[in-house]
């Protein structure tokens, strides 16, 4: 029985990419192009860790440099697992689950390595709620995500849940640093990439159940559900170190931003108004705090 086998090997539900003992890449699968967003052609003969995919860990360590595993499997040959975020070419954070398996020739010696990485970023979830806001003029066009009235109206039935069975939620309210330096600099073209990269990275780190929105300009706000306070600090730094670890190309420019954060859970008395209030007030103590950090209160 004939096998096509090169084309199962494309066409597999996993990115997958292969790599020497120098970790320089010599196969990369159309799965691989959807999830990252790069073309075989450019990245073929690259090496991995070369500012391309960057993996970091959850809380933002990069670990292509000394704690990757696919370099660890092909020192010792074991295989390994890991749930991280890779770097989207288009400069967002996408969650994935990778596996790292050895290479060996026809004698057992290891030659390199395969990668098999899966897409966790509940892509189906979001897609129906993207449906749903557009069929309701409740999405934003440019970010894809809630727009404000949408996240009025959430925010508000959160706060009437609460208050008729107890539910506990949080609220995530997070600003885009020195932005307006980012549109005079570089021009409104670049913003809207901003924009959009911090937008994916922010709803990539979100569970299907919570709501991520644009309240406006470059302010973001994320309703989370069933949240203790643990959760919601986590929550928040984790989209903060994420953002601060990526980066957009724009010929041959490589621009960063950071994010600062305030996060509070809603409280006994809490309207929506007080609510969002208390989480800008501590949005603006990160911002006079430095920058780039969270404030959960």
């Amino acid at each position: 029985m004939d096998i096509d086998y090169q084309s199962l090997i494309e066409n597999i539900f996993d990115g997958l990419y292969l790599v020497d003992k120098d970790r320089s890449i010599i196969y990369w699968n159309r799965v691989a192009e959807r999830i990252t967003g790069y073309r075989s052609e450019e990245v073929i003969g690259r090496r991995c860790r070369d500012n391309i995919l960057v993996h970091v860990d959850q809380d933002g360590n990069n670990l292509c440099h000394g704690r990757c595993p696919l370099q660890a499997t092909i020192q010792d040959g074991n295989f390994r697992d890991a749930e991280v975020y890779l770097q989207h070419k288009d400069g967002h954070r996408v969650p994935v689950w990778i596996r790292a398996a050895p290479l060996h020739d026809t004698a057992g010696n290891i030659i390199g390595g395969a990668e098999m990485f899966t897409d966790l970023s509940a892509n189906n979830a979001i897609t129906t709620k993207v449906n749903e806001l557009e069929k309701l003029s409740f999405l934003d066009n440019l970010t894809q995500l809630a727009n404000r009235r949408y996240l009025e109206m959430e925010l508000n039935n959160r706060i009437s849940e609460k208050n008729r069975y107890g539910a506990t939620f949080g609220i995530v309210f997070m600003d885009i640093d020195f932005f307006k330096r980012v549109n005079d600099t570089y021009g409104h073209d670049v913003g809207d990439r901003v924009l959009r990269a911090v937008a994916r990275t922010f709803t990539n780190t979100a569970r299907p159940s919570d709501l991520m929105g644009r309240w406006g300009g470059e302010e973001f706000v994320g309703i989370l559900k069933r949240v203790d306070g643990d959760g919601l600090r986590s929550a928040a730094e984790r989209v903060r170190s994420l953002v601060e670890k990526s980066h957009i190309r724009d010929n041959g420019l490589t621009l960063k931003v950071t994010v600062s954060i305030g996060a509070t859970l809603a409280g006994q008395t809490d309207t929506a108004d007080s609510i969002i209030k208390r989480a800008d007030t501590l949005l603006y103590r990160s911002k006079e705090n430095g920058r780039n950090r969270c404030t959960v209160g």
